[in-house]
């Protein structure tokens, strides 16, 4: 697999950061960290900060201020790209994706996928400790976005996830400018469209236990209205390509 890096973004997780950091070294003991930190003001970048003063696995990327889920993962992208990994995954830093399951992942890159997908939505798959608008909410905005993009993935909007280094240097991030959970739609649509191969593995999602969720009204905005953009325009290309094609193949 060559050099693995996972790049946990964060904004106030000081209560949940030490022990998801300590159990994803104890499950992958071989793996990079890179924590994101958005200048949280509870001090999380500080506990960054003294974890990898004692773990050379463990860096800190220290970020001006809180500028959203997505700015924060091209941040590592790029970092990571940089520091010339092969492998690059997203992981939530609220603890509610499981470090043990990350070997689950990997497999997949390792079985020829591009990348590989943590999905709650396909068998085997569970969440623990949901309450039910947030299923429903999940679940709805993955189907819209599958049928309104024509993504065959059932879990749009996952978080946890595996790129290989040729996925994101292959153009895929250019023009991204989405945040929120509608990155995650954003980017897997991109892979997609691109010709990646792109697998679904089952994954246990564990509702946070510490801190407040960054969920809110303008994420869940933000996420309708760009996917049914995306839709439409994409809609609107079909017609054109196909009259390309039409005409590609009438010439002499």
């Amino acid at each position: 697999m060559g050099r693995v890096l996972v790049i946990v973004p964060t904004y106030n997780e000081a209560d949940n950061l030490p022990p998801l950091l300590a159990r994803l070294r104890a499950a992958c003991p071989a793996v990079d960290v890179l924590v994101a930190d958005d200048d949280s003001p509870d001090g999380t970048g500080k506990l960054a900060d003294e974890i990898a003063d004692a773990d050379p696995h463990v860096h800190v990327l220290h970020r001006a201020g809180k500028e959203g889920l997505g700015a924060a993962y091209l941040a590592g992208f790029a970092w990571g790209l940089a520091a010339g990994y092969d492998v690059l995954v997203e992981m939530d830093g609220d603890a509610s994706h499981q470090p043990e399951e990350l070997p689950r992942l990997l497999t997949a890159l390792a079985g020829g996928a591009d990348v590989a997908l943590g999905s709650r939505w396909v068998p085997g798959g569970r969440i623990v400790h949901w309450p039910r608008y947030r299923e429903l909410l999940s679940r709805g905005g993955s189907a819209y976005a599958r049928a309104l993009l024509g993504v065959p993935v059932r879990d749009v909007t996952g978080g946890f996830r595996a790129f290989r280094r040729h996925v994101l240097e292959g153009g895929l991030l250019d023009g991204v400018a989405s945040q929120g959970y509608c990155f995650q739609v954003d980017l897997v649509h991109r892979a997609v469209l691109a010709g990646h191969r792109v697998a679904e593995v089952p994954i246990t999602f564990v509702e946070r236990t510490a801190g407040d969720s960054k969920m809110s009204r303008d994420i869940v905005v933000e996420a309708l209205w760009r996917v049914t953009l995306w839709g439409v325009a994409a809609r609107l290309r079909r017609p054109a390509a196909r009259r390309a094609a039409a005409q590609g193949r009438l010439e002499p």
